[in-house]
């Protein structure tokens, strides 16, 4: 249906989908950003668009074609362009998105597709936050009741098993706001996670798939500390302020690219949230 698509979290990334931070501003829509609001004013827009640059420039470092969306002014938190669509094998998936302040998302998204979508979620609310496409045939989803609903996530499941794809769906406090505060994939093998917070049948199911996981606290997942993007070619992007977990990727031997997004981070988001992977390259086995 679509050039678009993605078989895994970690292939190597060819195209990636962001959203100039034009009009984003903090809005109170989550725990992490509510906490932000408390203490800070917002952001200026000179320093918004040096940090989200400082992104694009690392996406185009590792060989990414970096493709935008028009930002719209009644619309701030556009630049998290990883909820309101995800890839798939087989195509893009539009999403149900959970906030009001967010829900004309879908608009621009179906403009950029074409309106050429594998499936299109309907049931409950779904947001690609929640979603990880582990690798070809095993995926997770995440159902916090407060973004991604169990209705949701059971759709998409669905859809998944009905390709012969095994779908564990986990659910989470939605004070976590979407399941890649608390876990996202680095490499083949290797994930990054809360292990605080996250049960231990969720861990010893990814060890059972041959997935170990580098544990983030508590403290740094709720500043985004576990929402890195994975490359491909052993290549992370994980924001500067998480100078522990960089450590530890690059003593697994990963290249850690650390671009300087404070901004985004306080307001809910980091590198994976502010991206949308459209293709990827097949892993080698």
């Amino acid at each position: 249906m679509t050039s678009w698509h993605i078989a895994s979290e970690t292939g190597r990334l060819t195209d990636v989908l962001v959203c100039p931070p034009d009009h984003y501003r903090w809005i109170p829509t989550n725990s992490i950003v509510r906490r932000t609001l408390d203490g800070a004013q917002q952001p200026s827009s000179l320093a918004l668009k040096a940090q989200h640059g400082e992104l694009v420039q690392a996406l185009e470092q590792a060989g990414a074609r970096v493709h935008r969306l028009q930002p719209e002014p009644h619309l701030p938190y556009m630049v998290y362009t990883r909820d309101s669509t995800f890839l798939t094998p087989w195509g893009a998936v539009l999403c149900q998105l959970e906030r009001p302040q967010r829900r004309g998302e879908y608009a621009a998204l179906i403009d950029f597709h074409a309106g050429q979508f594998w499936r299109k979620s309907s049931a409950g609310t779904l947001e690609g936050g929640d979603v990880h496409i582990i690798r070809p045939g095993l995926a997770l989803i995440g159902a916090s009741g407060g973004r991604t609903d169990l209705a949701g996530a059971e759709q998409l499941a669905g859809w998944l098993r009905a390709e012969g794809w095994e779908v564990r769906i986990e659910s989470f406090d939605e004070h976590f706001l979407h399941l890649d505060v608390l876990f996202c994939m680095a490499a083949p093998g290797l994930a990054v996670a809360c292990l605080d917070v996250l049960d231990t049948d969720l861990i010893a199911w990814l060890g059972a798939h041959g997935i170990r996981c580098l544990d983030v606290p508590y403290h740094d997942a709720m500043r985004l500390g576990c929402n890195i993007l994975a490359l491909g070619d052993g290549r992370v992007i994980s924001a500067r302020a998480s100078t522990r977990l960089n450590a530890a990727l690059r003593a697994e031997g990963l290249s850690v690219l650390d671009p300087e997004i404070s901004l985004f981070t306080a307001g809910g988001g980091g590198p994976h949230c502010l991206t949308c992977p459209l293709k990827r390259d097949e892993e080698t086995p």
